[in-house]
């Protein structure tokens, strides 16, 4: 692990996980919520990153504009945080010798295989957004690369505690306990994302000999929001068939979602991270985890 690990985005959910795995590691930590650090001010951006310069210390930024149907209303300020924002942080990085990894999303890509059976998709398959959240994220992707291209660029997608907080798996458990029914999407595929498995690899990319500019660190295999909710309700002991499956049509949004955003992880192991656990069995981890800490 780096000397130094700098955290910005410190109050979101990986953020939080991130800063907390290093401290219980016994790493250096600067963790930053966006209040301490506004990465959409070069100002305030300089004067963290002079504080904690240098080749040892590795700034991973979480800090992003995350709310996907209000970025079509907001495009402004998702662009702000989300391009202008990851760039100030990518050139001061530049500028004092620090190693910066930058997290990205599935939504980079548009679901659409023509003439071809969905795949995951790896690091290098063409992108194509359909959202103001995937569109900003994308140009979030390619201003990074520009300031800093050593930096590395880590897509993921689902990310999920399953604990206390607002993830869809920390809902769905709390949902099932009071045995309620729900309704989720059928018809959007994705693979969901325990934050100790990114943290992971996350810290493993930190160590600095793995130098592809962008990976992909997701669970293994896909599944739809329906299946994941059914998944969780069987894992806590409540009745997976009060999960219902309905289509995304049902329920328009005013982001549209890819249909289909598996993320791959052959080029990324090849790349040196370790393989990604099945998305079932980092899911009944996260759930035990969670239930230890109701305790």
């Amino acid at each position: 692990m780096a000397d130094r690990i700098v955290v910005t985005g410190a109050g979101g959910q990986v953020g939080r996980f991130l800063s907390a795995e290093v401290a219980r590691r016994g790493g250096t930590v600067v963790a930053l919520t966006s209040a301490q650090c506004d990465i959409t001010d070069p100002v305030a951006i300089d004067r963290v990153v002079d504080a904690v310069s240098g080749a040892t210390t590795v700034l991973i930024n979480c800090a992003a504009y995350t709310d996907v149907d209000a970025a079509e209303s907001n495009e402004t300020r998702a662009y702000q945080v989300n391009v202008a924002g990851a760039e100030n942080l990518a050139q001061a990085c530049a500028r004092v010798g620090a190693r910066f990894i930058h997290l990205s999303t599935d939504y980079v890509f548009s679901g659409r295989f023509p003439g071809t059976t969905a795949r995951p998709y790896e690091p290098d398959d063409d992108t194509g957004p359909l959202s103001v959240y995937g569109r900003t994220k994308l140009a979030g992707e390619l201003a990074v690369l520009r300031a800093l291209p050593e930096a590395t660029v880590v897509r993921t997608s689902w990310v999920y505690t399953g604990g206390a907080g607002g993830d869809f798996v920390a809902m769905m458990r709390r949902r099932a306990a009071r045995g309620e029914p729900v309704e989720l999407v059928d018809d959007q595929i994705g693979t969901p994302t325990y934050v100790g498995d990114l943290v992971t690899a996350l810290l493993r990319i930190a160590r600095g000999d793995i130098h592809e500019p962008i990976l992909h660190a997701a669970g293994d295999g896909s599944t739809s929001r329906f299946e994941q909710g059914r998944a969780v309700y069987a894992a806590v002991g409540a009745d997976p068939d009060l999960v219902r499956p309905v289509s995304a049509a049902t329920n328009p949004r005013p982001a549209a979602r890819p249909a289909y955003s598996a993320l791959g992880s052959r080029l990324s192991t090849a790349a040196g991270i370790a393989p990604p656990r099945p998305w079932r069995d980092a899911l009944h981890a996260a759930l035990t985890v969670a239930a230890a800490g109701d305790r």
